[in-house]
């Protein structure tokens, strides 16, 4: 108890109703909250002279643990809190940062080769289309909202009204407000009248994450929503007609939910019309090099980062991590080592505590990889593009050359081709056979 009623925390933000928010959910953890509405008046506040950072970048680089964008999800804050208050943790990349560089990814720039994700990109494709509802599943940082944005992009509304509503960002008592709307004077507090986040989307498309976390109440109205197309605004006396298509996504199984009875059948199954299900990436650790060359590429535009190239020592190290947080954890894990790396590539130093969970770069973790996992063949360019076939074509060719040990008959029919056409695609990449 003593160590929960010393924890604070200096909250600095201009924005009361943030401060309100930010403040209940620390609190729930044993968290006092003091404000300040901006950076000169913290560090008057901490009594230092240091320096002011406004940046996020520079931030990191002097050593903050984590970064944090609105809205505030409240597990992602109290995660960090935790982590930050625990001492017996060193600093690290394992923080799951939300820093996000996105923009929405069309479904053939989605980065995903294994079967059960090229599948649910298969149905995504097809369904997006429609004006079904679509439901995502699939552990934290997975990409659902990745896949939703593809859905939306790629669907006949993708020039009308997209909103996003994590439901488990919202407290109970106000999510029937944030998502139906109330009347003037329809409770207490309701000051102003509050148009709805389906009125606002009116024709397009509204996403909530964090489905499963609807409260019995809200689920009810959401059932008439699908079933009559209509709401009522909180205090109101007549409903809207509405014409909005649902995106939704789940963390946790809507099924297992339904089985306990926190779920509502007539809800689950409205909602569930198209279901998508994103496998972890402990799943398809095959995906992590082009994960990785990706994510560097997009984060070179950044203010205050480069172009960065990525070892293959570090991606067979990535790929022996479990990654419990997913891709957001890997493009956490990458932000945090590209901010932090002097050299022109990453190495296993710059992921300091996914090395020592890994141990051996390449040995132990239940994704680690092969020998046949083709790191050894560098497919993209160090921005994020495909290279050449043709250069890619010789280094396949000099690794199975090395592999083989020059045994040239053995290097030709590994690779599926006469010898005299490996010796004339030896010529025509100026490969020797000593490669």
């Amino acid at each position: 108890m003593q160590e929960q009623e010393t924890r604070l925390l200096m909250l600095v933000d201009d924005e009361p109703a943030q401060c309100r928010l930010v403040s209940a959910i620390a609190s729930r953890a044993g968290w006092r909250t003091v404000f300040a509405r901006d950076a000169e008046t913290a560090i008057a506040m901490l009594g230092t002279q240091d320096g002011i950072m406004l940046d996020a970048i520079d931030a990191m680089r002097a050593g903050a643990s984590d970064y944090i964008i609105k809205p505030v999800v409240p597990e992602r804050l109290i995660a960090a809190l935790s982590m930050a208050a625990d001492k017996s943790k060193k600093l690290g990349e394992l923080h799951p940062l939300t820093e996000k560089i996105t923009q929405p990814l069309a479904f053939e720039e989605i980065i995903g080769s294994a079967p059960a994700m090229r599948t649910a990109l298969a149905i995504a494709a097809k369904a997006a289309r429609s004006r079904a509802p679509n439901f995502i599943e699939g552990e934290h940082g997975v990409g659902k909202e990745v896949v939703a944005d593809a859905i939306q992009a790629a669907s006949p509304r993708a020039k009308l009204p997209y909103l996003k509503v994590n439901c488990g960002a919202i407290a109970s008592n106000l999510l029937d407000s944030v998502l139906f709307g109330h009347e003037k004077d329809a409770f207490a507090g309701a000051f102003d009248r509050r148009i709805s986040i389906f009125q606002q989307a009116e024709g397009g498309t509204v996403f909530l994450d964090e489905v499963d976390l609807l409260p019995p109440e809200t689920q009810i109205r959401l059932v008439r929503l699908l079933t009559q197309g209509e709401i009522s605004p909180l205090g109101a006396t007549h409903s809207y007609r509405i014409d909005v298509r649902i995106l939704s996504a789940s963390n946790t199984s809507l099924a297992n939910k339904l089985a306990d009875g926190q779920f509502r059948e007539d809800l689950y199954y409205r909602l569930n019309l198209v279901q998508l299900t994103i496998p972890p990436l402990r799943e398809r650790t095959t995906d992590i090099p082009a994960l990785a060359r990706h994510f560097l590429g997009r984060m070179a535009s950044q203010p205050g980062l480069r172009s960065l190239g990525i070892t293959d020592e570090a991606l067979t190290m990535l790929r022996g991590y479990d990654w419990p947080g997913n891709v957001r954890q890997l493009q956490s894990a990458l932000f945090r080592a590209a901010v932090l790396c002097e050299r022109d590539a990453l190495t296993p130093e710059e992921f300091p505590q996914i090395s020592a969970a890994v141990g051996v770069p390449g040995n132990g973790g239940s994704g680690g990889a092969g020998a046949n996992d083709g790191i050894g063949v560098t497919l993209y360019e160090n921005d994020g593009n495909m290279r050449p076939l043709e250069e890619i074509e010789a280094d396949v060719i000099r690794l199975a050359i090395g592999h083989y040990r020059g045994r040239m008959t053995e290097v030709a029919r590994r690779l599926g081709i006469g010898r005299s056409t490996l010796y004339r695609k030896l010529a025509d990449l100026g490969i020797s056979d000593a490669a």
